[in-house]
């Protein structure tokens, strides 16, 4: 029997990204003892990557109130969202923002010295009118400046830091109850237990799934594949949003802001398409409408380049100064990755994998739940916040500058309840099972002691390349069919991966190949769910799914009006209610949704 190091702490927070420190900052300064892990540095984060804003119905430029915001994600959503928690995370919006600037983030100012705010695509003025100026902006650097923030007024909390440690599994009691995590030291590869009163996962996402990815390449779905393992189902995997705007052949982002800054994509013919398929919103339509269009253009021929795969976002029109001073990193992420000036010329786009919509399923307050018995249970002394949760505030489709949001309302209000069950359930810790640590140890031992096996990152590219053919901005049947197959296959390459590295001190290829294991879990979820929903909605649209009166854009209300439920155990699917009524205003009822 194994004999392994362990520590206790009140809470363990495993990621240290937006949700990670929000909710660490929470826990630090109501006293309790708090670590957290995560694999960089934490200004290293992805976070660090958002680059457009932070939604919040200030007003500071234009009239705006939380219940047109509160609509406009509904609407984005395709009605997938859960009403209780995207109310509560827009009313939230506005306080959120402001508290974070009281933290010392430096957002940009308007003339008169409030915030400055910038349109975004799918936020709109009185339930849809127009376009509105809401997404609160540091240039076009606002993680980079949140994550700073955030991770200084930490210093000041005393939140303990475990930085580059990688969490291997969730421990769960007899009972179901969730008494912290096994993780690995890097340096040394030393495994220990983290023993806690309550656990919370920020881990982020998985879009390393996919070849083409805005992603950093720690992007792997760590706090994923640990919950598949302990049993927790994983919530609507197949909705994954393509942002429209890659850099052709790189993937890397150029943010929405560009076009709420008055940035125009154009066809090889120069024209501004978009009119086309959103005439109101225009290149400010939401991330899945717009991507869908470039990729239809690119599909009937009027696409740009030697080989017609991209359009164009054309921004040769703006003010120099206003691109040095609200886009100065675009231009240089242009310049570097695309060879173009966009002073000059313009930036080669091409819909690129970005952000899932589903994930570890959670209630607003930050609590994992269970479906049990038709029901929602909350699984004690577990919760989740950011991109690894699944409120669900984004449902099938998110708006940009949800994403900050989402990281600072839920990693607040899942630190928030953290604190009320740790004063609530007192000072006992129960005994952590030796097969949970024993579970861990054996992903390890395999890795370490695996003879004649596959190559990792041959694995992880036939799970790439799966997922990036059978999984895209459109969904085909039979490819569909196909991928299940095929996915399952790679899982196979992924069970016998060998490492010929066996050494201790900071050995990447073992970390590699624990993070594919986890990405395979994620790959799995999203190609069968994807596979079984049969109709079109948000980000999922399927070849299969005709757009009728009944059906608008393909979207059948009456048989998948419903979140999907994906279990490790057998690849089994279960469903459950959206939920449509709100804290305290009227639902909003279903609609074809259109821009």
């Amino acid at each position: 029997m194994a004999t392994i190091a362990k520590r206790h702490f009140d809470a363990v927070v495993v990621g240290a990204g937006g949700a990670g420190l929000r909710a660490a900052l929470q826990l630090s300064e109501a006293g309790l003892k708090t670590a957290v892990l995560s694999k960089v540095f934490p200004t290293r984060s992805h976070t660090v990557a958002a680059q457009g804003g932070v939604s919040a119905s200030l007003g500071n430029s234009e009239p705006d109130h939380w219940h047109w915001h509160m609509y406009d994600t509904v609407k984005g959503s395709d009605w997938l969202g859960d009403q209780d928690a995207i109310e509560f995370m827009c009313r939230a919006a506005p306080d959120a923002v402001i508290e974070l600037e009281h933290f010392g983030m430096p957002f940009d100012r308007n003339a008169d010295g409030t915030i400055y705010q910038r349109p975004f695509g799918g936020h709109m003025s009185n339930f849809g009118e127009k376009p509105v100026r809401r997404a609160c902006a540091a240039a076009d650097r606002t993680g980079h400046a949140m994550l700073h923030a955030l991770y200084q007024r930490n210093v000041r909390a005393n939140t303990q830091f475990f930085v580059e440690w990688m969490a291997l599994d969730l421990i769960r009691a007899e009972d179901g109850r969730v008494l912290g995590v096994v993780a690995m030291e890097m340096e040394t590869a030393q495994v220990v237990v983290f023993q806690a009163k309550a656990t919370l996962f920020a881990t982020g996402g998985a879009g390393r799934i996919f070849y083409s990815s805005t992603n950093a390449f720690i992007n792997t779905g760590d706090g994923l594949g640990m919950a598949a393992r302990a049993g927790i189902p994983l919530e609507d995997m197949e909705f994954w949003q393509f942002h429209p705007t890659g850099v052709a052949g790189a993937g890397v982002l150029i943010t929405e802001g560009v076009r709420g800054e008055g940035g125009i994509l154009r066809n090889a013919a120069g024209e501004r398409f978009m009119e086309r398929y959103a005439p109101v919103a225009k290149d400010l339509a939401s991330r899945d409408v717009v991507s869908r269009a470039m990729v239809t253009e690119i599909n009937e021929g009027r696409g740009c380049g030697p080989g017609k795969d991209h359009v164009l976002l054309d921004i040769t029109h703006l003010d120099p100064e206003l691109i040095k001073s609200k886009l100065p990193g675009i231009r240089e992420i242009s310049i570097k990755f695309a060879g173009v000036d966009p002073i000059k010329a313009p930036i080669p786009v091409v819909p690129t994998c970005h952000y899932q919509m589903g994930g570890i399923p959670t209630n607003y307050r930050g609590e994992v739940v269970e479906r049990i018995d038709g029901s929602d249970r909350v699984v004690p002394g577990f919760y989740a916040a950011g991109e690894v949760a699944c409120a669900s505030v984004h449902g099938a489709n998110r708006l940009g500058t949800n994403s900050l949001l989402d990281l600072l309302v839920f990693g607040k209000s899942a630190g928030d309840s953290v604190i009320d069950y740790i004063r609530r359930e007192g000072d006992g810790l129960p005994p952590v099972p030796q097969s949970e640590i024993d579970r861990a140890l054996a992903r390890v031992a395999r890795l370490d002691n695996q003879k004649n096996g596959v190559d990792v990152n041959e694995a992880r590219l036939a799970m790439q390349r799966t997922m990036q053919a059978h999984c895209g901005v459109f969904r085909f049947k039979d490819l569909l069919k196909q991928g299940v197959e095929k996915i399952l296959e790679v899982e196979k390459m992924v069970r016998s991966t060998e490492i010929k590295d066996k050494s201790k001190v900071f050995n990447t290829a073992r970390i590699e190949a624990l993070e594919l294991e986890n990405l395979i879990e994620v790959a799995k979820a999203t190609m069968i769910s994807a596979e079984a929903r049969t109709e079109s909605r948000g980000a999922h649209v399927r070849d299969d799914a005709p757009d009728t009166p009944a059906h608008p854009n393909g979207r059948d209300d009456e048989n998948w009006l419903k979140h999907t439920l994906w279990y490790r155990d057998g690849n089994r699917l279960d469903y459950k209610p959206v939920n449509m009524q709100p804290l305290t205003v009227d639902p909003i009822a279903l609609k074809a949704r259109s821009y």
